[in-house]
């Protein structure tokens, strides 16, 4: 655990988080991690999913607690600097512009919305019932390839995520091909634990497209999606040994440049 990064974590900025970045950076020290990139979810356009993410004018506290924290920890624990950005069609130019404010060390890109529906929001989880899950796998996987080719972000967050409350693709392909994409590109995929976490009880990406994204060169970027400083290094042995029996290779990212 002492050269492994938990990459994916969030603040209460959010509005869905709990705990200081400071009790989230001692956590993973604690934790015998080498260091921490935080990646609250970014500000997004003010129609668009507002309960669940910072305010645009909340960007610069969420940078100034970040740097404290770099500042409190250094020579003890490696504190980065990143975003969960979120792609959603037509606000591609806000994500740019915001993207542009600061010098990021690393930039998820995830999908959390189907056209209006918050799909991994449990208080719209009834609406699996009156979806086709292939169509609905088919949209999902258009909308993340559209992400890759956009080349705002570093990485592919939680490739899977549709299956959070036990809805599994009931065909891979569409995700397979997005795999094809994201290698051609050169991007890298979030390894999410926070699957252990769900009702799909199984992480991000699951174990046959771990096998393809590593057959493809694809790296993996170990995320702990934590909430609360006890969340944080989630697993992360069970990540690593996933990874490795899959052939895969773990990276970090730093000045939005993949290291190993």
């Amino acid at each position: 655990m002492t050269a492994l990064l938990d990459s994916h974590l969030h603040t209460p900025l959010c509005g869905h988080a709990t705990g200081t970045p400071r009790e989230y950076a001692q956590a993973a020290l604690d934790a015998g991690l080498a260091g921490l990139c935080f990646t609250d979810h970014m500000p997004m356009p003010e129609w668009y999913d507002a309960p669940w993410r910072m305010r645009r004018d909340q960007l610069a506290r969420y940078v100034e607690e970040v740097r404290a924290v770099q500042q409190e920890f250094a020579g003890r624990l490696d504190v980065r600097l990143g975003l969960e950005a979120d792609f959603h069609p037509g606000t591609e130019r806000y994500v740019e512009e915001v993207l542009g404010e600061y010098p990021w060390d690393y930039v998820i890109g995830s999908v959390h919305y189907l056209g209006a529906w918050g799909f991994d929001n449990p208080e719209f989880v009834d609406e699996y019932e009156w979806r086709d899950l292939g169509q609905l796998y088919r949209h999902y996987a258009a909308l993340v390839e559209g992400a890759a080719r956009s080349g705002l972000f570093d990485a592919i967050g939680h490739l899977d995520l549709p299956k959070k409350f036990g809805h599994r693709a009931p065909d891979p392909s569409a995700l397979r091909r997005v795999l094809d994409v994201v290698a051609g590109l050169g991007l890298a995929l979030d390894f999410n634990t926070a699957g252990w976490r769900k009702p799909v009880a199984e992480a991000y990406p699951a174990p046959n497209l771990v096998r393809a994204a590593a057959e493809r060169g694809i790296p993996f970027v170990l995320g702990s999606d934590a909430h609360a400083p006890g969340e944080v290094g989630y697993r992360f042995g069970d990540a690593l040994g996933a990874i490795r029996e899959a052939g895969g290779r773990v990276v970090t990212y730093r000045g939005r440049q993949p290291t190993p």
